[in-house]
């Protein structure tokens, strides 16, 4: 025999057929031997055993090649257009940034040589539908990563319960065991006899022979629910026996039908079915006529909002339930966007989410993957996009059941976390064993994922898109993509360790490339703090994809009530001393101008709420923390204004903290936010009544106003001692000059902003909004709403005590 024949696989995991016309290249020529130029030939489109269109092409390669290394990729057409690459995957090699796969002839092979790249592991891992050849009827398939296992078995447990200990209670004996088979890749998979219906909502665990021969119980990373619903570890505390109780990160996974969703949520008696829906048909009815769903980030409002803080009056944590009831204040308010804090599965049920353990999993306490759907579908029927807080850069601390030593106890054999070297090369000073030493730091919590690993990346890139694609998110916010890409460091002694920075450059390019190609108006934003232009530069031209980034230092130089705010302008934290010493209005006006460059701009977020070192809510911030009544609540409101509205006006996206709208006051951190959870919707119609009225007004005219929602910008005037900036928007010929002060007296006779001819033409300006307005709380001094001349780049305006005001060309 000459030649093998080598059947290719372009497998896309996703139900909805979104590519086509697919054709296979790679380093062969007509005749089926090597070649550096690629020949090119089409691929047939058809539904795979998982249920998802899956492309494939056979070819035959001349066995004299066999110690050549073929490359091999797939063109598309689909959402981005046409005939584009269909790998988003780098090589496995630091120095280069190729996306092809590559294979040698196996000249032993008896049977057609497979070679199949899958574009997401969403039905590939984990417990999913699979259809047999000739089968309308689909079975059961587990599959599961563990390389370093011995063994590897599905039990079952009590949905009663749902929890399997380590001396094995909890099995459910009248289920079979089911017991995988090992493929070359290090991947377990096998299912039971019957059809999936059979086991549809059964809770399962795989159990484990280690490396080491110990039996282990590990959830499923890939799981689609966790069946626990409360906070409680077994191995921990003493735990009822109950779903409500445990702890869902710790509970047996389940078995879920990923393309049906429940109607409504109802109570079902006890053994009844739930009534489900197709997917396709619940989406049918997302939009309302005329109430278009944002897709661009200049669009935007940001309303960033932690469920967790929601229920009002209840004793526990908040829930999608809640978040639902609550969409209702949203719209008055005016936002046009939510971002929620993490939502996949974390340890207890009153978190802030940032550790997670199983990325396709809705925390189960929450509400679950059913009722997020009907989140989503509801923000979207209300003109509301859905943008999701994400976390790559660790993992749960709590992971003794997930990622953590999951197919063996080793360190360097410990698969989801990066391990530099043997665990035998580390040790103290002493001489006595560190294994811990080869794990990686990263400046946030717990060791790196080991990202130079394809199966540890697709737990997060597959995840995104099943967010995007299965559940209609329309944007994603990664966590502190910084310790991604640049802050990998040795536990050991703190050295920089390179690869894995250039290993984790190359999975966010990997991750954005994936979701645009699903979604190219798909909105993603990095929490970022390094200055690196490349963040939000596409991959094509050295970037990582991202469309904007949060900027830090805006809150910084605006605010500054914290410990890492350092050599910042700080207005807000020094005005709030009540004395009239000059400010660092001009440092402030950087940041104001860079605003421009694909920035998120915040005045609040929910590390700056009085999580991160002396942070506080801006209410208290604006009176140096003295108590908010009386006078001093006036001089509060009225600083917490400006600071609204100078975000709001610059040229990034807005963004503001749940509860700023009603002048929150009460430390917002990780631990304490049950007790200091502050009603939101109580405070509206009482002592926030004023500010509410003031947040809905701005917002209102900012997404009338075309200007406001551009890029251009351009600082006017900048006062240091007397506390003033003015700068202009513009758009087309809709030109606006925003003036804003932090003094603490009025410039009643006016002020004269100054600058050219083309900046300030001459014209009459109309003061549109102030912020200084008795229906705010305000003192109501200003320009009444009369047009002014301007002169020569000359005008000359009426300026309130710590407030703004709006003009607009006529």
């Amino acid at each position: 025999m000459t030649m093998q024949t080598v059947e290719f696989q372009f497998i896309t995991g996703l139900k909805r057929a979104i590519f086509r016309n697919a054709r296979l290249r790679g380093s062969w020529d007509g005749s089926g031997r090597y070649s550096d130029d690629w020949t090119e030939s089409p691929m047939q489109e058809e539904i795979g055993v998982d249920g998802c269109p899956v492309f494939t092409a056979t070819v035959s390669l001349h066995l004299a090649d066999q110690d050549n290394t073929f490359k091999w990729g797939v063109i598309l057409d689909g959402p981005q257009g046409a005939n584009f690459w269909g790998i988003p995957t780098e090589v496995q090699d630091v120095n280069s940034v190729a996306r092809h796969r590559q294979f040698r002839l196996n000249r032993e092979a008896t049977v057609p040589q497979v070679e199949r790249y899958y574009f997401t592991y969403n039905r590939h891992l984990g417990a999913n539908k699979h259809f047999a050849t000739g089968s309308t009827t689909p079975g059961l398939r587990f599959a599961v990563w563990a390389p370093n296992a011995k063994n590897v078995e599905v039990v079952f447990g009590n949905p009663a319960s749902g929890y399997i200990a380590d001396d094995n209670t909890g099995v459910n004996q009248a289920l079979p065991m089911i017991t995988l088979s090992r493929l070359a890749d290090g991947t377990w998979e096998g299912g039971p006899q019957g059809d999936f219906e059979t086991f549809k909502s059964l809770p399962y665990m795989y159990r484990i022979l280690n490396a080491q021969g110990q039996r282990v119980y590990r959830t499923d990373i890939f799981s689609r629910s966790q069946i626990g619903r409360g906070n409680i570890n077994p191995v921990k505390i003493a735990w009822p026996g109950t779903v409500e109780t445990l702890d869902g990160s710790v509970s047996c996974s389940v078995v879920i039908d990923a393309d049906v969703v429940r109607r409504d949520f109802a109570s079902t008696p006890r053994g009844m079915k739930l009534d489900t829906i197709p997917s396709e048909e619940f989406w049918t009815r997302e939009s309302t006529s005329g109430l278009p769903v944002p897709s661009h980030l200049e669009d935007l409002i940001i309303y960033e909002l932690h469920v967790g803080s929601l229920g009002f009056g209840k004793p526990g944590p908040g829930d999608l339930s809640d978040a639902l009831q609550f969409l209702d204040h949203l719209v008055e308010l005016g936002v046009n966007a939510i971002e929620l804090l993490p939502m996949a599965e974390f340890s207890g049920n009153a978190a802030w989410g940032y550790g997670d353990s199983h990325h396709f999993c809705i925390e189960s306490s929450a509400g679950g993957r059913d009722k997020y759907r009907h989140f989503v579908r509801d923000c979207h029927r209300r003109g509301i996009a859905v943008i999701q807080d994400v976390v790559y850069n660790h993992y749960d601390n709590e992971a003794e059941r997930a990622q953590w030593q999951y197919d063996s106890t080793m360190p360097e054999e410990n698969i989801y976390y990066w391990y530099e070297g043997r665990s035998s090369d580390y040790k103290k000073n002493d001489g006595s064993p560190f294994p811990e030493g080869g794990y990686l730091d990263n400046g946030s919590t717990g060791f790196t994922p080991r990202f130079s690993e394809e199966i540890v990346r697709q737990q997060f890139i597959s995840s995104a898109a099943f967010l995007i694609e299965e559940m209609h998110v329309d944007g994603l916010r990664v966590d502190l993509t910084q310790a991604i890409h640049r802050d990998n460091a040795l536990h050991a002694d703190g050295r920089s360790i390179g690869n894995a920075n250039v290993f984790g450059q190359k999975f966010l390019r990997e991750w954005s490339r994936t979701l645009r190609m699903i979604k190219p108006t798909v909105m993603l934003i990095a929490e970022d703090h390094t200055g690196w232009d490349a963040v939000t530069k596409l991959p094509a031209q050295g970037g990582l994809g991202f469309s904007a980034k949060w900027e830090l230092a805006f809150y910084h130089q605006l605010i500054g009530d914290s410990d890492m705010a350092g050599n910042r302008a700080r207005l807000l934290k020094q005005a709030g001393s009540g004395s009239n010493e000059p400010l660092q209005m001009d440092w402030f006006a950087s940041a104001l101008y860079n605003s421009r460059y694909n920035q998120v701009v915040f005045h609040e977020s929910h590390d700056e709420a009085g999580n991160a070192g002396g942070t506080a809510r801006t209410m208290v911030t604006a009176v140096n923390g003295a108590p908010v009544i009386g006078a001093t609540r006036t001089a509060a409101e009225a600083r917490s204004r400006v600071c609204f509205g100078l975000p709001l006006l610059s040229a990034g996206t807005p963004m503001f903290f749940m509860g700023e709208e009603i002048g929150a006051q009460k430390h917002y951190t990780f631990d304490r936010f049950l007790l200091n959870r502050e009603n939101i919707i109580g405070e509206r119609t009482g002592n926030g009544k004023a500010l509410f009225r003031f947040y809905q007004d701005l917002i209102s005219l900012s997404r009338r106003l075309r200007s406001i929602r551009s890029q251009d910008i351009d600082i006017l005037h900048l006062s240091n001692s007397n506390r003033v900036i003015a700068f202009k928007r513009w758009r087309g010929d809709e030109e606006v000059i925003i003036v804003a002060s932090f003094n603490n007296t009025a410039f009643a006779d006016g002020y004269v902003i100054e600058k050219d001819l083309l900046a300030i033409p001459n014209a009459g300006w109309k003061e549109i909004f102030n912020s200084d307005a008795a229906i705010y709380g305000g003192q109501n001094r200003g320009n009444g709403g009369a047009t002014i001349p301007s002169n020569q780049g000359r005008i000359n305006v009426t300026i309130p005590a710590n407030s703004f005001v709006v003009l607009v060309k006529q």
